[in-house]
Order: structure tokens, then sequence, then C-alpha cells
């Protein structure tokens, strides 16, 4: 691939983005609308801009290089991210826009009525984010280097100065648009190279399969166990990520976001029909990117190498522009997110605090992508999903739909979980991934049930701390529709 397009392609999707974002600022003139974009957001747009932040750097590039890497062990990732979706139609799309908060922090503050659990809700959904953005500054390292040969930094600091131009203009306001677009990009960049290459090698007559690269790695199937784990971790994390969570606050009642999150589920299920297409075409047509370790790096090589010629450099031109649209949008949700928390827990809850907030929500996972390498985009993102089915998830969960969760419990549970996964992860790092065992390297299927079972029987025993305002907000939750927290 001629390095120029890849820097052409970078530049270009940079300044759409910004251009987008700037133009939300002329109308982003409220408190309200940096936060939740005054929660005017129709279902068809939120549903894109959804989409946008959530088909981050392991959608776009990881699951293509798990498909190639592993074969159909690697579609429970696709199957999980969007089965997640369904979770959150069913158990918190509604009850949640119901609370009328801006942030998870604000719902269980409300709910419990404790000020100490939002202290800890909050320092988890940090956690959380920081975790999340890592990878995505990652695959723009990796982006960067394989594409234009510049060094790998210059991808995580692009994509930091670009989301902070956009959520410091406007906020959540001017990140709907930027989001929406981007999901779409997403799509195009994908869909129309997988077209081209199904018909390029049907008129070239090629074969369809090649024997001996159906399995490239000669990897063994992943057991139940992972499988299960694996499968824990991404439904019941999706339920927890604050960039996703944020926006159902945004709609303007619970109505929309079930309708919101139907139509999630159609955008997801469309889109990742072709990281899979990539991944078995990868597994067909280039399994010495499997056995090189550039797995990852398929979506962006495989246009190129099959197709060619100037047609096969316009090509990774677009995949290169989807690919950062990809970093962009989930980096500037999950920014937006933060920034909304730290801002009202630490700096205010003004505008400006919002801002100095968005930089700093940027800046701290910069340093860690800086100083450390990638791993496996999908694996790493699979972690942050255990982590987050572990701590944010049970309170979610319990406190839309169960009447007896007290503080004590809450904040007992979120610890249990947090010290346990976030030990797994760390063992982890330390063994590698071949001296890691399988029950730490997927660790969700104990984690998950550990951190429930901990804040119910806490909450058990401390029933005496039941808040006295349960009635009336579990009330709030569960039937249309008056805001359960004052606008700011």
């Amino acid at each position: 691939m001629n390095p120029a397009v890849g820097v052409v392609a970078l530049v270009v999707v940079s300044v759409a983005t910004a251009v987008i974002g700037f133009y939300g600022l002329r109308i982003s003139r409220t408190t309200g609308d940096f936060y939740v974009a005054s929660r005017t957001v129709r279902p068809w747009w939120n549903a894109s801009a959804i989409g946008g932040e959530y088909l981050s750097a392991a959608s776009f590039l990881g699951v293509a290089g798990l498909v190639l890497l592993s074969g159909t062990d690697a579609l429970w990732f696709p199957v999980g991210y969007t089965a997640g979706y369904l979770m959150l139609l069913l158990f918190v799309a509604a009850p949640l826009r119901r609370s009328g908060a801006y942030t998870i922090p604000d719902f269980t503050e409300a709910r419990l009525d404790s000020r100490a659990v939002r202290r800890v809700t909050s320092l988890v959904v940090v956690v959380v984010g920081w975790l999340y953005i890592v990878p995505q500054l990652h695959g723009a390292a990796l982006t960067i280097r394989i594409t234009t040969g510049l060094p790998a930094w210059v991808g995580s600091l692009a994509v930091v100065i670009v989301v902070c131009l956009t959520v410091v203009a406007g906020g959540m306001r001017s990140i709907t648009f930027v989001q929406a677009f981007q999901y779409w990009l997403k799509l195009t960049a994908l869909a129309v190279p997988v077209l081209f290459i199904v018909f390029t090698l049907a008129g070239s007559g090629t074969a369809a399969v090649a024997p001996a690269a159906v399995n490239p790695t000669g990897m063994a199937p992943a057991g139940a166990y992972q499988n299960i784990s694996l499968l824990v971790a991404l439904l019941f994390g999706t339920l927890g990520l604050p960039h996703v969570l944020v926006r159902f606050y945004t709609n303007p009642d619970g109505s929309s976001a079930r309708r919101t999150t139907l139509i999630v589920l159609g955008l997801l299920s469309v889109f990742y029909l072709f990281p899979t297409a990539y991944g078995l075409a990868g597994r067909m047509f280039a399994p010495e990117l499997a056995r090189s370790g550039r797995a990852d790096a398929l979506v962006l090589l495989l246009p190129g190498q099959l197709i060619g010629g100037t047609a096969g450099d316009l090509l990774s031109a677009l995949v290169v522009a989807g690919a950062f649209a990809a970093f962009l949008s989930t980096t500037s949700g999950l920014v937006v997110s933060l920034a909304g928390v730290i801002s009202q827990d630490v700096l205010g809850g003004s505008v400006r605090g919002f801002r100095l907030a968005a930089v700093i929500s940027a800046v701290v996972p910069l340093g860690f992508a800086v100083m450390t390498d990638s791993l496996a985009l999908a694996g790493s993102v699979g972690l942050v999903f255990a982590f987050t089915a572990s701590t944010v998830c049970p309170v979610l969960l319990l406190g839309i739909w169960w009447r007896g969760l007290t503080d004590t419990g809450a904040i007992a549970g979120m610890v249990t979980g947090g010290v346990l996964c976030g030990g797994a992860m760390v063992c982890g790092t330390v063994l590698g991934a071949t001296g890691t065992p399988f029950w730490l390297a997927q660790p969700a299927a104990w984690t998950v049930p550990a951190a429930f079972a901990v804040m119910v029987l806490v909450s058990r025993g401390t029933k005496d701390r039941i808040p006295k305002t349960m009635t009336r907000v579990m009330t709030r939750l569960h039937t249309p529709e008056r805001p359960l927290v004052t606008e700011r």
C-alpha cells in the first residue's frame, strides 16, 4: 500500500470529523446540550451514533483478525456484542432513561441515596473508560505503522487531538452528529472492499477455498469454558459500558430508548457480516498474516493484496478511513461519558469543567497507550467487557430490578468484582499468553457470579440500609415518565 494513501485517508477523516463536530458547536449552548444533547436525540440518529461509538477497534480490526486465527470460535465475539444489546433492550434501556440521570453515578446515587456509592461508581466508570480507550489508541498506532510507516505514536496522538477538539467544542450534541456519520463511514469502508473482492475473485475464477489454509495457525479450538466465559463477559459487559449507557439519557423518553435499541440491533447485525467475511477470506487467501503475528492488520492489508493497482490503493484508503472513524468514534464516546462523571464529581458540573475533564479523560490513557504494546485488539477489549460485567453491570441490574439492594451491598459487590477481575487481568499480563491458566485468561464465568452473589448477600445482611426513597425511585424507573434528577 502506498504510504501517501494512508496519510491522505487519515487527514480526510480527521478533517471531516472536526468539521461536523464544530457544526455541533453552533447548536450546543446549554449544560444539557453538553451532557445529554438536551434529551432530544431521535431513535435513528441515536442508533447510528451508538453504532458509531460501540463498533470500536475490536469490531473493525479485531474480529476479522480473530476469525483468521481461530475460525468459528471467534464468531462468539460478534454474537456476544450484538446479543448484549438485546439484554439492554429487555432490562435496561427504558428504566435507565426514565431515571433522568446524566451519568451512571447519578443513577446509583439517586437509587441508593448514597454519596459513597456514587464515589465508588465514579471510580469504576473512569477505570472502565480508560481501559477501553487504550485499545482504541493501540489500534490507531497499528494502523499508522502498517499503512504509512510513520511512528506508531502518531496514530494515538492524532486520535486524542481530534477527539479533544470535537468533544470540547460541542459536547454530546456535537458527538452525536460525528458518531452517526462515522457509523455509516465504517459500514461503507468494510462493505465496499468486500464486494470488490467477491466480484474480482468470481470474475477471475479463483478457487473459493484453499485447503491448506483452512486452519492457518494450527490453533486448537477453544474449550467450552472459554466460550461460555467470553459470552458472559460480552452479554453482561455491554450492560455496563458507560459510553453506551449515557446514550439512553439523550432519548426524549423510555419508548424512544427501546426503539433506539431495536434499530441498533439491526445496524450491528448488518455490520458484523463484513468483519466475518474478511476473516474467512483471510483464512483462504492471506494465512501468512496469521503466522507472522499481523492478524489484526488483515482488514487493512487484504484489499491491496487481492485487488492491487490503483483500485487496491483506493479501497485501502477507504478501509484506513473507516478504521480511524472507529478509533475516533469510540474514543469520543468514552471521553464524553468520562468527562460527564469527572466534571460533576470533581469540577462542579459546569461547561468549563466538562471541557477540562474531557482533556484529562483523553490524555491519561494516551500515556498508558504510548508506554504499552498493543495486544490482540478483540481479546483486550473482551477483558474490559469482563471487568465491566463484574462491576457496573450488577449494580445496574439489581438497582433497576431488585428492591432489596443497599448501598453497602452495592459497594461490596463492585469492589469484589473489580478486585477479582482486575487481579486476573494483572496475572494474565505478568504470566503472558502462554503461561496464563484458562480460568484467568477468561475470568468472567466466575467473577460475574461472585460480584452478584456478594452484592445480594451483603444487601440481605444490611436490610436496615434500604433507602427510604426506594419505593418512589423504583416507581419512577418502571412507570412513565418524570425526571428523577433535576436538569442542571
